[in-house]
């Protein structure tokens, strides 16, 4: 009997696998019946918990459960509608024998296609080979043609003319010497990178082992979270609400409710104004060059998100804090370059980005998103694939239109967060953006690039987007330079993209070819994608 396995990977939240439950089920019966529609039989590899009111893998002790039924030759497909944590699944796809193709649907209403390259990154990162594929409706002619492929080889080869190598590129003399510079002078003067607690939320691919760092010249400092909180609580009333005064005098809007629970509130405002200063003390005590807050574990039972945090700590203009000791201004004139999530891939790659960017004299400004998901647009002025970039933390006004005047802080979803906490949210301006990505394969430290245009859609449409996806966070509209869709979904390593704007498209090329080679001087294995 052809006979196909399927697990479904979830979150660690109760709360967000219950509400996530129905879309699962929708995209499992739609995958299931395309693999029936060529002959194969689909053998689900654990039940829907009538306990729980769910039917995902919650936990990696369930995961280890789950592996030790399903047996190690047979073809296994991961299917996933949700956001999940990779650390559930990788005991068992790590000892897998038999083919893996990892399936999500083209959805953004939950984070699907983010937990799918998470785990791509994951699996990457651990050398697991495995398949991937991703559909609309599982009924489209790229899926069907690549699923037939999978179920008689058990592989998938994607389009990926779209690389170029860094050694196959002419990079213009000017800009090849300010990145080697700027790279010499990071292992010269080595770097800290503070980490407030390790591995968040399942993302394996976000951890950088230190003998890969090192050598870059840049060092971890393992901070706690706990201890972010303890200092907050030194942190004066006085001190919070002279943050909150500057922010409400900028222009920033705080849309308030009466219900601690489900609205947002001034008092948690507050406790994330005091949050701001604790990490920026933090910071300063440790001489970190960038730090990164986990913040959806463990604080997350403590305060208040730390989203707004994030987005001021990335941008140049915002709140002054001082020091307990000496009144001393923290960062003063200075971005704090922040990684959302811990992603330590990420963090690395914005402490390039803030060193090249200031050597350029262009705004640093700079932030991780989720490649959340996308779709066609077109209008009288307008005909491409448009992405929706969107994270909930860390993205700076001085990405938003209107800076100050167009952000917005929304309450982080209840489901997610229990204490709730204001978002840094907004609308990116048009412009020019290098994108980039910092992953781990063959266990080296490789480097993905390109450019995008970020462009301006009508009101209705970003609307739209955001009610399809998480209207509470920051969302770019990004257009990828020479990449389709399937392009790339297939090179892609990571849930997450790095972006920083330049003045102009030339400006863009010519910050994009200075970071390339600086990655190239540190020993990355460095690659252009799309038209460069």
């Amino acid at each position: 009997m052809n006979l196909v396995y399927l697990v479904a990977n979830g979150d660690l939240r109760l709360s967000a696998n219950q509400q996530c439950q129905p879309a699962q089920e929708a995209m499992e019966k739609a995958l299931t019946q395309a693999i029936e529609n060529e002959g194969w039989t689909v053998r689900r590899g654990h039940p829907f918990d009538p306990r729980k009111q769910h039917g995902f893998i919650d936990s990696q002790k369930m995961g280890i459960q789950v592996f030790q039924t399903v047996p190690k030759q047979a073809p296994l497909v991961v299917a996933e509608s949700v956001w999940q944590y990779s650390q559930h699944l990788l005991p068992g796809l790590s000892a897998h024998e038999g083919p893996i193709l990892t399936v999500a649907n083209w959805s953004g209403t939950w984070p699907g296609l983010v937990g799918l390259l998470n785990l791509n990154g994951s699996l990457t990162k651990a050398g697991v080979d495995y398949s991937t594929l991703w559909s609309e409706d599982f009924k489209d002619k790229f899926f069907v043609k690549h699923l037939r492929r999978w179920l008689a080889d058990g592989r998938i080869k994607h389009d990926t003319s779209h690389v170029v190598k860094y050694k196959d590129v002419k990079v213009p003399g000017a800009a090849r010497r300010l990145g080697e510079r700027i790279a010499v002078q990071l292992k010269h003067t080595p770097a800290v990178l503070g980490i407030f607690d390790e591995g968040c939320m399942g993302m394996y691919n976000a951890i950088v082992p230190e003998e890969l760092l090192q050598p870059l010249g840049v060092f971890k400092e393992r901070l706690s979270q706990s201890s972010l909180y303890a200092n907050m609580q030194n942190v004066s009333e006085g001190e919070a609400r002279a943050v909150y005064e500057w922010l409400l005098n900028r222009g920033v809007k705080f849309h308030y409710g009466p219900n601690e629970e489900t609205d947002l509130t001034e008092n948690q405002v507050l406790q994330q104004c005091k949050m701001y200063v604790s990490a920026l003390r933090i910071a300063d005590r440790f001489g970190c060059a960038a730090i990164g807050i986990q913040y959806q574990q463990g604080l997350a039972d403590l305060t208040p998100a730390s989203d707004l945090v994030e987005g001021l700590l990335n941008n140049v203009e915002r709140p002054p804090a001082y020091a307990q000791s000496d009144a001393r201004e923290l960062y003063a004139g200075q971005a704090l370059p922040h990684f959302n999530e811990v992603d330590e891939c990420a963090g690395l790659d914005a402490l390039v980005t803030n060193r090249i960017w200031r050597e350029l004299r262009y705004s640093p400004e700079t932030t991780l998103h989720d490649l959340r998901w996308g779709r066609h647009y077109q209008d009288d002025h307008l005909d491409a694939y448009v992405w929706v970039f969107l994270i909930s933390g860390g993205a700076p006004p001085a990405h938003f239109i209107g800076g100050y005047q167009g952000t917005n802080s929304y309450r982080q979803p209840p489901m997610y967060f229990r204490l709730g906490g204001g978002t840094c949210q907004g609308v990116s301006k048009p412009g020019w953006v290098v994108w980039s990505r910092i992953y781990i394969i063959g266990g080296q430290l490789a480097f993905d690039t390109g450019l995008a245009e970020v462009v301006k859609l009508p009101e209705h449409e970003t609307q739209e987007r955001l009610r399809l996806t998480s209207p509470q966070w920051p969302i770019m509209h990004a257009v990828l330079q020479g990449i389709t869709r399937d392009q790339m979904m297939a090179r892609h390593k990571s849930n997450h993209i790095q972006v920083a704007y330049a003045p102009d498209r030339k400006g863009a090329q010519q910050a994009m070819f200075a970071k390339a080679a600086a990655m190239a001087e540190l020993g990355l294995k460095v690659a252009f994608c799309g038209t460069v």
